[in-house]
């Protein structure tokens, strides 16, 4: 039965420090939802016999199907202890690798965490990323050791052996802590070092010991994690036990007669007891004494477990009678020991009790939010706090407040969107019916009931009368069933059909300041929304009323449609909900992509993204099956695009719609989604589209059977001359050392390019800044358009020279002498690891110097053609010759820009230098096409304005000047490159794996014949399980996971997380040139090349030619007798 209504949860929800936002957090298959099914019957929701069985938290078919969790969902739960009642809405999040997005969004709405570790696995890989996740977002979180009675029954551990596993799971978890505290640290201090660089070495030598210290002592309390402390507990959920230190303390206190608080900081640790003198002594590992927490907790525990699995009737009565408990006559009999462990443990240590009043003493409740925290939230980008406006700032104080008086500005974040089925929204969902109701439907049907018997009996007289008096009751009966509101009972409320079946959206959001009420106004602040911007716009300020506001980019107005309560598989409707308190929005789907933030006022900037720690990779193109549904389908992709916080949908190019998601589990959810929820068709999914990048690496020195290069005799010269000829056309002068010269085809322009490979950590330093290059972007193209944008803050104006001098750090050397200083562009799409140069002498006009170029006359001329030539450059990096994928660490020389001098001096007479130049080409070209030429003389008399904003009016038969120049740029790059040895750069996935020792060989087996490459193994201590690190190409991991838990009969699984680029060392263009190779490979050199054949396959994919024989080894006939 449940034990709280509705009514009782609202009047918690508005005592703010009662309340405990929480969110459970693990590696996949600790134990999380089971764990939360534990607390859940506590409140009676679910019968504490289901608890772990009924997994009430998922609630989707496949969720329960695959026994992982894939969504995280809330529910509010009642606890009392001593006289304070508590609210507690506790999140359950998913622990596979793939739905880690989901873990973002809970984490952002809650205060605090349990983090939940398997006692036999320890912390895992992804034990590591949810922690990290709870550090980044500044919650607090408290510690939930699970699953030790496998400690007992599988691995048979003595106390004394559990104990040590324990204390080094311990040691683990507070290693990782203290490595994440120090980065902050150490970030901390490098923040201040650059704020006061007048302070001396030694000085800061100190204050860095003195920070640290004085950090531990201020935090360590909610820093690291010790029983003492109170913030950790030991628990089996799937037996309905657990306990904190403090229960025993204050049992023993009783019984011995030693202090609670002496028993608290000993009963963990290495302490053991004197029964005679009654004293608590250093443990003397000689003298083999147990430690406390042996002696008087854990061999209790394994004693009972003990008597229950040997089925010692008389050992467990006297162990129930011993602690006053009473078992029921139907477990007592029960053949299956976990039940009776079940009925014995979950009354002598409940579960529910321990976890819940840890979560209740030692996590913050929503009045206790750090500044900091706030401060990290209303900060987007690389904003300071200080930088805001004032009227922002001031939301600081609200926000630690918490207030829910009418004067306090409402400020809601939305940190997904979830879909619900409409029918089960609570105005769509049957009503119980009354007694009146059902005496009156059960009068009604006895009539029917009668009439159809005297019908039947043939009576053709009366009959008619009879139809005739059924007809009339039965219309009677229906007329006021319409009315009468018990309908409901029977189908939701008039609802046309269509829309019955339909999907829902609610908001799974969080109120941190104000009351939200149902029907209130509020504005919704887009990611891209500034405060600043605002207030430029609106001359009145942030007090102007909201209803004659003008539109002001990234802000909608709306209406609170809905309130809900979220009660797991429940929706509950609410009218207002009190600040502190999470809750469900509807009604916001046509205002709300994915997260958002509500508030009352504009002066509430949005709050920083969400951190994602998955990068979706895998990509796969939709069709659907029948041409004419695809109107559903882009309909459906829409909606699921809003419902998945990670997914992206994408159209491409060339007109596929394609799906992006973070692997293969979370591929297959959202395929299901599509299929049965969201478009209701029948698709065609491609093979997975598999990203790869293209680059340049230096001359090998050696060749592919080891041999230095030039020293060996040239055999097969004939195939690489081929190459060579079919690569570069006439008309292009290449130099020996790679620099291409090229004019464009009016001959009026010559530009000469060369291609370098960009060292490994420049690349990877392009890669982590691209928000920052973008930003640089953004704020030279606005002061090009001369539009009157803020300066830069000084923060962002530091990590500029922060990252400037970090690629000089990395460029030195002859080769790259003043490179930083000449970079004119990035590319693809302006932010990516490529590098434009400029090396001209006339023209500069540079990234870090903003738009202003040189205004002398000579560099005037090209400034116009300045962006054609940036265009042909970032159309070239974005499709690369081998296969048309974007390009990686390649840096551009433009060694020289020459535009014609004939057609300057020929019309020297012009308006400006500028257009003599346009209108030279114009005559030179007028004779070959006439009316272009007049044209365009007609055109320079009056377009100062055209060609001074770059657009050249210059056309002959070979099209605009501008658009040659950018086909010759792109043209040049892409020989550049082909002079270079070229490679693939495949996405690399990193691997972890946990395996016995007797799978093993079949795991090393499986990721060998993936092209796989091992970097570590370690053997976890006290288990035979090994932790396998390994890199695994993206192209090889599809069916990886499936394959690994057959072929170890699902002993082993893998967690893939996307983690970098990797060139794939063979060339794709490799044939024998030696003779050496010529002996060891072959005339054909037929042995499989990776990089050809994922080379191949992209061309094949994007309909490019592909050179492949149709036929080979047709040299004889193989016929089935031979080869037997």
């Amino acid at each position: 039965m449940v034990l709280n209504g509705v009514d009782k949860m609202s009047q918690l929800q508005k005592n703010t420090a009662n309340i405990r936002n929480i969110c459970v957090l693990a590696h996949v298959d600790h134990g999380k939802t089971t764990l939360a099914d534990c607390l859940i019957s506590s409140n009676g929701i679910i019968s504490s016999r289901l608890a772990g069985k009924l997994r009430y938290m998922d609630s989707r078919e496949d969720e329960q199907v695959r026994g992982i969790t894939m969504k995280s969902s809330a529910i509010s739960l009642h606890y009392a202890e001593g006289n304070e009642e508590y609210l507690i809405n506790l999140i359950d999040s998913p622990g596979h690798v793939d739905f880690s997005s989901e873990v973002s969004t809970a984490v952002r709405i809650c205060d605090g965490c349990i983090i939940v570790v398997d006692a036999v696995e320890g912390v895992c890989p992804q034990t590591q990323a949810v922690l990290r996740q709870a550090w980044l977002e500044n919650i607090r979180p408290v510690l939930v050791i699970n699953k030790i009675d496998r400690l007992i029954v599988e691995l048979k551990f003595t106390p004394q052996e559990a104990y040590s596993h324990l204390k080094n799971i311990l040691e683990q978890i507070n290693a990782l802590t203290g490595t994440l505290f120090t980065s902050k640290v150490l970030e901390e201090r490098a923040e201040r070092e650059t704020e006061s660089q007048v302070k001396t070495h030694s000085e800061q030598g100190d204050q860095v010991y003195d920070w640290s210290t004085g950090l531990e002592d201020a935090d360590d309390s909610q820093l690291y994690f010790s029983p003492e402390q109170g913030n950790v507990v030991f628990t089996s959920a799937i037996d309905g036990w657990g306990f904190g230190i403090e229960h025993f303390a204050r049992i023993y206190s009783q019984k011995i007669g030693i202090k609670k608080e002496v028993l608290l900081k000993t009963l963990w640790g290495d302490y053991y007891i004197n029964m005679k003198a009654k004293k608590i002594m250093k443990v003397d590992q000689a003298k083999g004494k147990k430690p406390l927490f042996v002696q008087l907790i854990l061999e209790n525990i394994w004693s009972l477990y003990d008597a229950v699995l040997k089925k010692d009737k008389e050992k467990i009565d006297k162990i129930v009678t011993s602690l006053g408990l009473r078992i029921g006559a139907r477990e007592a009999r029960h053949s299956d020991p976990k039940v009776q462990i079940n009925a014995i443990c979950s009354q002598w240590l409940p579960i529910s009790h321990a976890v819940l009043s840890m979560v209740c003493q030692k996590l913050p409740s929503p009045l206790d939010m750090t500044s900091e925290r706030v401060e990290k939230l209303l900060c987007t980008g690389s904003q300071t706090f200080e930088s805001l406006p004032l009227e922002t700032q001031a939301l600081k104080a609200a926000f630690m407040k918490c207030g829910s008086e009418d004067t306090a500005p409402v400020i809601i974040f939305v940190s997904k969107m979830f879909a619900v089925d409409a029918k089960a929204l609570p105005q769509n969902k049957p009503r119980p019916l009354t007694q009146e109701e059902m005496a009156q439907r059960r009068e009604r049907a006895r009539q029917r009931h009668a009439e159809k018997l005297a019908g039947a009996q043939g009576q053709a007289p009366q009959g008619s009368t009879q139809d005739g008096g059924a007809l009339l009751a039965s219309t009677q009966g229906d007329e006021p069933r319409g009315d009468e509101p018990d309908v409901a009972s029977v189908s939701p409320q008039p609802v046309p059909q269509e829309e019955s079946s339909q999907e829902a959206f609610i908001a799974f959001a969080r109120v941190f300041s104000g009351v939200a009420r149902r029907g209130q106004k509020i504005f919704v602040l887009g990611p891209k929304y500034s405060p600043a911007e605002f207030l430029q716009r609106v001359p009145l300020g942030f007090s102007a009323p909201p209803e004659d506001l003008p539109p002001v980019p990234h802000m909608a107005c709306c209406t609170l449609e809905s309130l809900y309560l979220l009660m797991g598989r429940e929706l509950e409707d609410l009218e207002e909900v009190p600040p502190g308190n999470v809750l469900g929005i509807g009604g916001l789907q046509d205002f709300v992509l994915k997260s958002a933030t509500l508030c009352s006022l504009p002066s509430c900037p949005p709050f920083i993204p969400l951190n994602f720690e998955a990068t979706p990779i895998v990509r796969v193109a939709i069709e659907p099956k029948h041409p004419s549904e695809m109107p559903q389908l882009v309909k459906g992709m829409k909606l699921l695009n809003q419902a998945d916080p990670c997914v992206q949908v994408l159209i491409q190019e060339t007109g596929e719609h394609v799906l992006v998601t973070a692997g293969e589990v979370h591929l297959q959810r959202c395929l299901d989604d599509l299929r049965e929820r969201f478009a209701k068709i029948h698709i065609s999914v491609s093979e997975p589209i598999i990203p790869f990048r293209e680059t340049i690496t230096k001359p090998p020195k050696v060749d592919m059977v080891n041999e230095e290069i030039g020293r060996q005799q040239k055999v097969a010269v004939i195939h690489q001359a081929k190459e060579e000829q079919s690569k570069i056309p006439e008309g292009i002068h290449v130099d020996p050392d790679g620099l291409i010269t090229i004019t464009t085809p009016n001959k009026l322009a010559t530009l000469s390019v060369r291609a370098v490979p960009l060292p490994e950590e420049v690349t990877q330093i392009l890669e982590e800044n691209s928000n920052l290059i973008r930003s640089m972007e953004l704020l030279t193209s606005s002061l090009n358009e001369g539009r009157n944008t803020q300066a830069l803050h000084q923060k962002t104006q530091e990590k500029i020279w922060e990252f400037k001098g970090k690629l000089e750090h990395h460029l030195t050397g002859r080769k790259w002498r003043n490179t930083v200083d000449q970079i004119w562009s990035f590319g693809p799409r302006k932010c990516g690891p490529n590098i434009l140069v400029s090396r001209s002498e006339d023209f500069q006009n540079f990234v870090w110097s903003g738009p202003a170029g040189r205004d002398s006359k000579e560099a005037s001329r090209f400034r116009d053609f300045g962006n054609s030539i940036v265009s042909g450059f970032q159309l070239a990096t974005l499709s690369g010759p081998m296969c048309e994928e974007p390009l990686m660490g390649v840096c551009f020389f433009l060694e020289k820009w020459e535009l014609n001098k004939c057609a300057e001096q020929g019309s020297s007479d012009k308006q400006s230098q500028e257009e003599c130049d346009l209108t030279g080409e114009g005559q030179e070209e007028g004779k070959t096409c006439p009316d272009g030429g007049e044209n365009q003389e007609q055109q320079d008399g009056h377009s100062e304005e055209t060609s001074t904003r770059g657009e050249s009016p210059v056309t002959d038969c070979y099209g605009p000047f501008s658009g040659q120049l950018i086909a010759t740029m792109k043209e040049a790059c892409r020989y550049a490159l082909q002079v270079k040895p070229q490679r693939l750069m495949a996405a690399m996935y990193t691997c972890d794996i946990m395996a016995t020792s007797d799978v093993l060989g079949r795991v090393y087996a499986v990721l060998s014949k993936r092209e796989g490459r091992v970097l570590q193994e370690e053997m976890k201590e006290g288990t035979d399980m090994f932790i396998i690190k390994a890199v695994l190409p993206v192209a090889e991991s599809f069916g990886f996971a499936d394959e690994i838990r057959k072929r170890t009969s699902g002993l082993a699984s893998p967690q893939l997380v996307f983690s970098h680029w990797e060139v794939i060392p063979s060339d794709p263009f490799w044939v024998p040139t030696t003779e050496e190779e010529y002996l060891h490979f072959g005339e054909k050199a037929d042995s499989e090349n990776q990089a050809r054949k994922y080379m191949n396959a992209v061309r094949k994919r994007k309909g490019l030619y592909v050179e492949e024989k149709i036929v080979e080894h047709a040299e004889k006939q193989r016929t089935l007798s031979k080869n037997k």
